[in-house]
């Protein structure tokens, strides 16, 4: 039987995680939150820093976004620490507190899809729901010969059906940790152990001699650049540096988080043409030229769907320049320390 081979298997070899063995709802959601799209290794010591920062759904609600955002700084997919607090200030306010109990409950939150609500419903409140990643889908394409493409509604339906009908329902808990643990430490993308495998007999992919066609992968999303040029304005005030940063507003990426100023071109621009264009912008937003302007760091930058190509130009000025715009924000240099910012941005300050 597969449930039973897995959790004999899972007894023996499954990994050990601090999230893994409790029935803290609120602690299960917030790990499941930061292990979306990323690594286990780099999650840990967020989930470490979140639970100790914010040991109650109560104290996260009552934090302001800019700390929760500082908090995330470095995970990515900042839309998640957004959904995140909304979400906690949902249960400590409009739910009394308590974390819904149910599948649809849980699905209700903000930030929280299929497989997230599968996972909290099956390891907070030993629901029979399947997860279902791509540690599964590998899996149980392979087991079962299944060829649909996924990362389709309709592969997560013909998958969700097979797993219904093997899922431990007395152990969902541990039926899911299995099968995930089996799928990322075993049953891998390459170089698996075919041969030792305890389900080689029943798997129809290593049958047929097709593991590594499956499972079938959607076509890949066309990823495209975007042209960002940093613009490091400084000048020296008595009590130190000032620099000015800006809080990216709603409608693009990195909401909420603060950058240098930013120009944005359709099309990249040679030094030359950098070096005027960038002149005629600062004289249009703080009055007049610096009295330095120069390139310091060309960086680039891989998201899902974007790469951006940076190009950061520092411009110092003498004094303060004749005006500022609204929407720039002037801070001494170590203030910027507590502000959230991308990891881009990072990289850039953390070499100065």
């Amino acid at each position: 039987m597969l449930s039973e081979k897995l959790l004999n298997w899972y007894q023996e070899y499954g990994r050990q995680l601090p999230w893994r063995g409790i029935d803290n709802a609120y602690f299960i959601w917030l790990s499941e939150i930061i292990l979306q799209q990323t690594r286990i290794e780099q999650g840990r010591s967020y989930y470490d820093h979140f639970i100790h920062a914010y040991p109650t759904v109560r104290h996260l609600a009552d934090a302001s976004e800019e700390q929760v955002l500082k908090s995330w700084q470095g995970l990515g997919y900042y839309s998640r620490a957004r959904n995140l607090h909304a979400a906690a200030h949902h249960i400590a306010y409009d739910l009394g507190g308590t974390f819904p109990s149910t599948y649809e409950g849980i699905s209700s939150l903000k930030g929280v899809g299929r497989y997230t609500a599968a996972a909290i419903a099956s390891f907070a409140f030993r629901l029979p729901y399947p997860v279902i990643d791509g540690n599964v889908y590998r899996f149980i394409s392979r087991l079962y010969g299944i060829y649909t493409p996924i990362g389709t509604n309709q592969a997560y339906k013909e998958f969700e059906q097979v797993l219904l009908q093997v899922i431990d329902r007395e152990r969902p808990d541990l039926f899911n940790q299995a099968i995930m643990d089996f799928g990322s430490t075993y049953c891998k993308p390459t170089g698996c152990n075919c041969e030792g495998c305890i389900f080689r007999q029943e798997c129809v992919a290593f049958r047929e001699g097709k593991v590594a066609l499956l499972p079938v992968k959607p076509l890949p999303v066309e990823v495209k650049e975007r042209y960002f040029y940093y613009i490091d304005i400084h000048w020296h005030a008595e009590g130190g540096e000032v620099m000015l940063m800006h809080k990216r507003e709603a409608g693009d990426i990195w909401q909420g988080l603060y950058e240098l100023p930013l120009h944005e071109t359709a099309t990249p621009l040679t030094e030359e043409e950098m070096r005027g264009h960038i002149a005629a912008v600062l004289k249009e937003w703080m009055g007049s030229e610096p009295a330095v302007l120069e390139c310091r760091q060309t960086l680039t930058h891989k998201l899902t769907h974007r790469t951006i190509k940076a190009q950061f130009l520092q411009a110092k000025y003498d004094i303060r320049p004749p005006k500022i715009p609204q929407k720039f924000e002037p801070f001494q240099a170590q203030e910027t320390k507590s502000l959230p910012i991308s990891r881009l941005i990072d990289r850039y300050l953390s070499k100065l």
